[in-house]
């Protein structure tokens, strides 16, 4: 039977030839969306089994923060650069799970996760969402949990505010950008929770200030951050 499953599987490979996401080269047997040397060659910050690391050295002095870690860091051009356009702007969501899936194995096993009550993507505004058709954050979290087990929490953290694209924008600018755009809505039922901050891509971490200052109106909360990447200069 296996022979079998085997061959069908062989001859839809042959007619609808699956390609990796980060590379664009055929993917063998038990690959899965990116390629065996993709995955190896991701540039991994190992930052879930080390204090005081980049990411957390962001957030010094400007957010109080339990924990924060990186799955790779974010270099233009690169494999993990593209996987991510891939997500976002491609719509392949089943590329930010996957990633998500595997960080979330090194989160669980790196011993990062313990004591995290909640996942919680950082959002966009509504109308961004359905423009787009999906959050890449929430999708990003719900592979970690797929991995982890921990909840992924999507009604307290909101957007209030659409904000023109960070891209582009210096340092300053992105932190005027997001100044005051996220509420907590239903403080009291998360009061007392550690919250994971689930983000796609950290740079100046303006983003992650907001969120962080908008959850602080829950009661002794806690909260840590992961993102999928992180970039390694900033302007």
């Amino acid at each position: 039977m296996n022979y079998f499953v085997s061959l069908a599987d062989d001859v839809i490979s042959l007619l609808f030839p699956r390609v990796c996401h980060a590379c664009g080269e055929h993917l063998v047997r038990n690959e899965n969306l990116i390629c065996t040397g993709c995955l190896v060659e991701i540039p991994r910050t190992g930052f879930e089994s080390v204090r005081d690391n980049f990411t957390e050295k962001l957030f010094w002095g400007r957010c109080r923060l339990e924990r924060a870690a990186s799955f790779a860091w974010y270099v233009k051009g690169g494999r993990m650069s593209r996987l991510i356009f891939r997500l976002k702007y491609d719509g392949y969501t089943e590329v930010g799970f996957e990633l998500g899936r595997i960080y979330g194995h090194n989160l669980a096993s790196s011993g990062f996760t313990e004591g995290i009550d909640c996942l919680v993507p950082v959002p966009l505004h509504k109308r961004k969402e359905r423009k787009r058709g999906f959050n890449q954050s929430l999708v990003i979290a719900e592979g970690i949990s797929s991995s982890t087990g921990i909840p992924v929490s999507t009604g307290y953290l909101v957007r209030k505010t659409s904000t023109a694209t960070q891209t582009v924008r210096s340092r300053i600018e992105r932190w005027r950008n997001v100044e005051g755009i996220f509420t907590v809505e239903r403080a009291d039922e998360i009061a007392g929770s550690h919250v994971l901050l689930v983000d796609d891509v950290i740079t100046t971490g303006s983003t992650i200030d907001a969120c962080c200052s908008a959850l602080m109106a829950a009661t002794d909360i806690k909260v840590s951050v992961v993102s999928l990447a992180v970039a390694p200069g900033h302007s």
